[in-house]
């Protein structure tokens, strides 16, 4: 019997079960499953789930771009790295509502708004609501990602309408220091803890393909997965790397690698949304198809991600026809 035998064993039984006790042996078993087991499960989960046809689909736009003071080695928006990025400050309400209403009549249903702060000033958070009331009554869904929040702050949101919040772990609490020195992994969490608790939805993920190891992208997950209340929505990023940053350069990811991580996410988290995000223009319709057969079921839709490209909304709906996949409507 091999080593891994034992731990794959573990892990066989109630996989569809929503579970916050997920061990480290249980999840790195899982990773080292032949890939069509590993598929198979994950799509046995999804399915009990939600519609496997059914991807819902997100769209994010920034509303204030570049100069941010943090050090994330991967983001073209420090001001601490000479990219491409040029500084914009907060968009003007009319230009976001004009944004959201195109991302609706394009068939998004959630409309996200990212801002480079290390944390937003109080009178910035109130341009920030006004936007979330103004999107929310065009009928989207809302999300923002605007860094580390107060509990002030985050209850504010919530009164404007907030939907989702938006901030990810980015890694294991272990590689957390190669990739970013300005923040500590306990204030990704405590600002996770402030959101849910002024009962906002939580959108929490990872960037995978930085360098970091299997063991980083198992932690990833588990930490995920170990939070009181999984979140609704996990992104799973594969990295974009921008020249002038300190990731630039860095080894690819396999392939095969990132799908086995989307659907180990499937697994860990039976309810939660596994969003495709950053990444996707070097992914082949091959490599989403699979993501979407592992348990990915969500996806940002338009020509952007923030700064980064992202695939045209003409080749996503190509992709959808040719695999039989509906876009999600808030109504379904």
């Amino acid at each position: 019997m091999r080593a891994d035998s034992v731990n794959v064993q573990s892990v066989s039984h109630a996989v569809t079960d929503i579970r916050h006790d997920w061990q480290l042996a249980e999840v790195k078993a899982l990773f080292r499953l032949p890939f069509n087991d590993l598929l198979y499960r994950a799509q046995a989960v999804h399915r009990r789930h939600f519609d496997a046809n059914e991807i819902q689909i997100s769209s994010l736009l920034s509303i204030k771009t570049g100069a941010c003071s943090e050090d994330c080695a991967y983001c073209p928006q420090s001001a601490r790295y000479d990219t491409a990025v040029k500084r914009e400050h907060l968009m003007p309400l009319e230009d976001v509502l004009k944004a959201a209403a195109q991302a609706k009549a394009q068939g998004a249903s959630r409309f996200c708004m990212g801002a480079a702060w290390r944390s937003p000033k109080d009178r910035d958070l109130e341009q920030v609501a006004r936007m979330i009331e103004g999107v929310s009554s065009l009928g989207l869904e809302t999300c923002v990602t605007l860094g580390m929040l107060t509990d002030r702050q985050a209850h504010r949101l919530k009164e404007a309408g907030l939907d989702y919040y938006n901030h990810n772990l980015d890694t294991s609490e272990a590689y957390y220091a190669e990739i970013i020195t300005t923040r500590t992994y306990q204030d990704r969490l405590d600002t996770l803890r402030r959101v849910r608790d002024a009962g906002i939805h939580v959108c929490c993920g990872g960037i995978v393909g930085m360098g970091e190891s299997e063991d980083d992208r198992a932690k990833l997950l588990l930490e995920l997965a170990a939070l009181p209340q999984h979140p609704e929505s996990v992104p799973i990023n594969l990295l974009v790397q921008v020249a002038g940053t300190p990731l630039a350069g860095t080894e690819k990811l396999d392939p095969f690698i990132f799908v086995r991580t989307i659907a180990v996410a499937r697994i860990l988290m039976p309810a939660s949304r596994v969003r495709l995000s950053a990444g996707r223009t070097a992914m082949s319709d091959e490599m989403q198809a699979l993501c979407f057969f592992a348990g990915a079921n969500s996806i940002f839709y338009g020509e952007r991600l923030l700064t980064t490209e992202n695939p045209l909304v003409e080749r996503d709906r190509g992709l959808f026809d040719r695999l039989g996949l509906r876009m999600e409507t808030l109504d379904s």
